[in-house]
């Protein structure tokens, strides 16, 4: 548990807000997938911490970036904080991908909404590894695509919006760079974008792993809210997870 300090806060989007949070320490070690739970103080109908993905990691300014959904009264403080506020944090939580063993010739990081926060570090990550991934994002509308200048310092990066805005027209599932070749998938998103993405992988024999968003209010495995369906039984998303092989889940529809 750390009380981080605020040293930014950019409005990526109308409905997005990233925030850069800083220690006097050295941050603790952190992977692409995990997640941290933010206390959330001055708002007094919200008794618990906000799960919120790891978005980036620079350890040369010593910052934890942690892109926010402002939606309700919890993340809209969060989004209202300024320059020097503090913000307690419990870090790093859960399971992230497994970079160590990602194939190191057709990595394809696919993400839709702010399912494509932990891409971005994963995708440095990878980057740092002297793997190139392609990164695959939608979103309804252009406005919704985040950090694209970002996530092209890492790699190539495919776009799709339901309105045509930007990109191809449709879903990530229908993009043209599928027709390549790829030996390893990552994707974050809302479940039934990542059920066709698992549904995809699953007919190519192509391995895959999801981060899972379900409901986490403790983030330690105690309140059992964030349980999840799969092979082994069920297993809390927060302890367990978030990341999962698609193989050890039920999604078979």
């Amino acid at each position: 548990m750390l009380d981080l300090t605020v040293v930014g806060v950019e409005r990526i989007s109308p409905k997005h807000v990233l925030l850069r949070l800083t220690d006097q320490r050295p941050l603790p070690e952190m992977l692409p997938g995990q997640f941290v739970e933010v206390r959330i103080d001055g708002a007094p109908h919200t008794f618990l911490r906000r799960p919120i993905s790891i978005n980036f990691v620079d350890r040369g300014h010593n910052e934890l970036w942690l892109m926010v959904a402002v939606i309700g009264e919890g993340t809209k403080r969060l989004g209202e904080l300024k320059t020097g506020c503090v913000v307690n944090c419990v870090l790093p939580l859960g399971n992230g991908f497994r970079t160590h063993v990602v194939p190191s010739d057709s990595c394809l990081l696919i993400g839709g909404g702010v399912g494509v926060a932990p891409l971005l570090y994963l995708g440095a990550v990878l980057k740092e590894r002297g793997i190139s991934p392609t990164f695959l994002l939608g979103g309804r509308s252009e406005k919704d695509l985040l950090e694209l200048d970002l996530f092209n310092k890492y790699g190539r990066v495919c776009v799709t919006t339901e309105d045509g805005s930007a990109g191809e027209k449709g879903f990530v599932t229908n993009h043209s760079v599928l027709k390549e070749h790829f030996d390893y998938i990552a994707t974050c998103g809302p479940t039934p974008m990542m059920k066709a993405v698992a549904r995809y992988a699953r007919l190519q024999g192509i391995d895959c792993e999801a981060s899972l968003e379900n409901m986490m209010a403790c983030g330690l495995g105690a309140c059992l809210c964030c349980v999840e369906k799969t092979t082994e039984g069920n297993l809390c998303v927060c302890k367990d997870g978030p990341v999962f092989n698609i193989k050890r889940l039920l999604w078979q529809d």
